[in-house]
C-alpha cells in the first residue's frame, strides 16, 4: 500500500526522465550560445617528433572537446604554412592565430624570450612550472610578450634534455674551441664565451647537417627524439646532462587581439587543455627516453658525461652573459631578477627533500645492480 502511494505522488517527478528521453536531453549553455571559431595553429616541429608536436596537437583535441567543437584549431607542422624558425612572425603578422614553439627560437628578437622557455642552469621541470603557474613568472612575463602583441602559454615540457651528439669526445674546455654545434637560444651565446661556434638549425635540418660536417654536433632533446632523427648514426659520442635545458617550457603563441576576442569560457578551455597537454608531454618524454636509451646504447652509443671542468665553466659562463645581458636590456633584467630570485628558493628547498631522496634511492639502485 505504501509503495502504491509513493508511486502514485511521485508518478510526475518519475515521469521526467521519460520526457527527457523523448525530447533529447538539453545540450550544455557552450553549445547553445556559443560562436563557432576555427584557428590554426603552425608548429615548430615536425610531425615525425610526434612528442613534441603531439603537444600542440593534444591540446588542440582537448579544446574542442571542451567547447562541444564550437572552437577548433587546426595544427600544421613545420613547413606546412611557415618555417619551424618563423611561426612567431606568422601570429604577430596575422597569418595564423597561434603557434605552438619554443620560446628561445627568438633570442634573435630579443634574449627575453628565453627565459619563456629555458636558461642554462635555470629550473628544472617542476621548478619551472612552478614559477610560471603559481610563482608570478606568467605575470612578470605578459607585459614581455605585450610589447609582440602576443599572449604565451605554456604548453608542454620536456624535462631535462641531453647534451647531444659530438664527433669528437670532449675532454678539456679546449676540446670546445672551434667547435660549429648546432644549439638553440641563449645557450649558444653562453657556449660561444667558451669557443663554441653556436648554430641555430631547425630539428629536420640536424641530420643532413651532421652528416655532410657542416657541424661538428648537435643537442635537440632527448633519448627518443633523437634516435627517431637518427643522430647516432653519423656522430658517436652521446653527452649528457643538456645543462642548458634544464626544463624546457614550450609555449602557445596567440596573437592577443585573437585571444581578447575569445568568450571566456573558450579561453578556459584553452588553458585548461595547455595544462593538460604539458602534464601529457612530460609523462610521454618520461617513459619513452629510458628505454630509447637502452636502445642507443645497445647500437653503439656511446654514452659520455661532460666533464666537471666544462660544466664549471659553463656556469660561470652563463651567469655572466646573464648579467651583461641585463646591463644593457632591462626586459631582460626584469624578468631574469624575478626568475633568479626564484630559482634560489627553489633550489633551497629540493636540495633538502627532493635531491636527498633521489640521491639516496638512486645509490641503493646502484648498489643493488653491482650484487
Amino acid at each position: 500500500m505504501k509503495r502504491r502511494k509513493f508511486l502514485a505522488g511521485a508518478g510526475p517527478a518519475l515521469a521526467l526522465p521519460a520526457a527527457v528521453a523523448a525530447t533529447g536531453l538539453a545540450k550544455p549553455a557552450i553549445a547553445q550560445t556559443a560562436p563557432e571559431i576555427r584557428w590554426r595553429c603552425a608548429s615548430s616541429f615536425p610531425k615525425s617528433l610526434d612528442t613534441i608536436y603531439g603537444a600542440a596537437d593534444f591540446m588542440s583535441k582537448r579544446v574542442a572537446a571542451l567547447t562541444d567543437g564550437k572552437f577548433r584549431i587546426t595544427v600544421f607542422a613545420a613547413g606546412e604554412i611557415v618555417p619551424g624558425l618563423a611561426v612567431a612572425d606568422a601570429v604577430q603578422n596575422s597569418t595564423v592565430e597561434c603557434a605552438h614553439t619554443a620560446s628561445y627560437y627568438f633570442v634573435g628578437k630579443d634574449p627575453t624570450f628565453a627565459l619563456d622557455a629555458t636558461i642554462p642552469f635555470g629550473m628544472n621541470t617542476r621548478q619551472t612550472n612552478a614559477w610560471l603557474h603559481a610563482g608570478g613568472g606568467r605575470e612578470v612575463l605578459r607585459e614581455f610578450f605585450d610589447g609582440y602583441n602576443m599572449v604565451s602559454i605554456p604548453t608542454g615540457s620536456t624535462g631535462a634534455q641531453m647534451g647531444g651528439w659530438f664527433r669528437k669526445e670532449i675532454k678539456t674546455v679546449a676540446d670546445l674551441n672551434g667547435l660549429k654545434m648546432r644549439i638553440a637560444g641563449i645557450a649558444g651565446n653562453m657556449l660561444q664565451k667558451l669557443g663554441v661556434v653556436p648554430q641555430q638549425i631547425a630539428g629536420g635540418d640536424i641530420y643532413p647537417a651532421l652528416e655532410r660536417g657542416t657541424i661538428d654536433a648537435a643537442e635537440w632533446i632527448g633519448p627518443y627524439d633523437d634516435e627517431k632523427l637518427g643522430f647516432n648514426r653519423v656522430a658517436p659520442f652521446y653527452y649528457y646532462p643538456g645543462f642548458w635545458e634544464g626544463g624546457l617550457n614550450l609555449s602557445l603563441y596567440v596573437g592577443k587581439a585573437r585571444y581578447e576576442e575569445l568568450p571566456q569560457a573558450y579561453k578556459d578551455a584553452l588553458e585548461s587543455a595547455c595544462r593538460d597537454a604539458t602534464m601529457e608531454t612530460m609523462a610521454k618524454y618520461d617513459m619513452q627516453n629510458p628505454q630509447a636509451l637502452r636502445r642507443l646504447v645497445a647500437g653503439g652509443a656511446q654514452l659520455r658525461p661532460f666533464p666537471r671542468e666544462v660544466m664549471q665553466a659553463a656556469y660561470k659562463s652563463a651567469f655572466e652573459l646573464y648579467d651583461e645581458i641585463s646591463a644593457s636590456n632591462p626586459r631582460f633584467k626584469k624578468v631574469y631578477d624575478h626568475f633568479k630570485g626564484f630559482r634560489d628558493t627553489q633550489l633551497q628547498w629540493f636540495r633538502v627533500a627532493e635531491n636527498t631522496y633521489d640521491n639516496f634511492v638512486y645509490s641503493m639502485q646502484a648498489q643493488e645492480q653491482r650484487r
